[in-house]
């Protein structure tokens, strides 16, 4: 048996939680995804699991074999399905992490789009508010919706991003329109608790520099449709995705308010892990929702 295929027993058991689910996963037995676990430590001269009849983790040099295996393994995949990608043969399964708002959202729309457009590639969607870490969780690619920061990853930007702080015609009239960002401190807010400045609101001065306004009102939830729809029924000033917001600000439902305040250097990014072969089938992801976004 070859180190290879006990690598990626050893993978398969960690990133299922146990040696059960591993083999219902995968196809194999569990008796036989323990074989080929305790003939990896027996080659490597240390223990990986802590096994018990109740408990299973990882030791700490399972911990650095493990992060170090799966980037090997994701290389030698790469470099296969590269090769494969000069023969037209793009298959295989793309483990993906995007925010709610994104799929919850009309461009969610452009993964179902690609799933499609490409039944031989298994898209694996996990929804997730936080920023997952990528190599250590095994991420093929992630959806991002940010301003970017320096990163060892890799991004590709899709699509601009703003937010916009919105209100009810309703609530105007009642409370008038604010003028600049300070005004919002005495005025009521609706916070996203998913958003990355909670009730710390961001803005931009005239030279660049970002500040902030503490804000706080009557509803606090972490889901921006939300958090849309208490600013329909006038329960306070909220700030939303544009790509959210844009449909109720056209129709008139909701207006938009200090715009000249707002951060403008935003975008929605495809982000996934340096690697000197990328797996074909990221890159024909990544291009398809490129071409997605800027057809619309």
């Amino acid at each position: 048996m070859d180190t290879l295929t006990r690598m990626r027993a050893f993978i398969d058991v960690v990133e299922a939680e146990g040696f059960s689910a591993a083999g219902r996963k995968v196809g194999r037995s569990k008796a036989l995804l323990s074989k080929y676990v305790r003939e990896l430590e027996d080659e490597l001269g240390v223990l990986l699991l802590n096994r018990t009849t109740r408990q299973f983790s990882l030791t700490e040099a399972g911990h650095t074999y493990y992060k170090r295996a799966s980037e090997l393994i994701q290389e030698i995949d790469g470099l296969q399905e590269s090769v494969r990608d000069s023969s037209g043969d793009v298959r295989g399964r793309i483990k993906l992490s995007a925010a709610r708002t994104f799929a919850d959202a009309e461009i969610g729309q452009s993964l179902i789009d690609f799933a499609k457009a490409h039944p031989d590639i298994v898209l694996e969607i996990h929804l997730d508010d936080r920023f997952v870490d990528l190599v250590e969780e095994g991420f093929d690619l992630a959806i991002r919706i940010t301003r970017l920061e320096s990163s060892s990853l890799i991004a590709r930007r899709l699509a601009p991003f703003s937010v916009r702080i919105t209100a009810s015609p309703e609530l105007l009239a009642r409370y008038g329109t604010p003028e600049k960002p300070q005004d919002l401190a005495g005025l009521p807010c609706i916070v996203d608790t998913n958003g990355r400045w909670l009730s710390n609101w961001q803005f931009q001065r005239d030279n660049g520099d970002i500040y902030s306004v503490s804000v706080d009102g009557p509803i606090e939830v972490n889901s921006p449709m939300a958090a849309r729809a208490a600013a329909l029924s006038g329960l306070g000033f909220c700030i939303l995705p544009d790509f959210i917001a844009e449909p109720d600000l056209k129709a008139g439902r909701l207006v938009s308010v200090l715009d000249p305040f707002l951060p403008t250097n935003g975008g929605i990014y495809a982000v996934y892990p340096h690697r000197r072969y990328l797996p074909a089938k990221v890159r024909v992801l990544v291009d398809f929702l490129v071409q997605w976004f800027r057809r619309r």
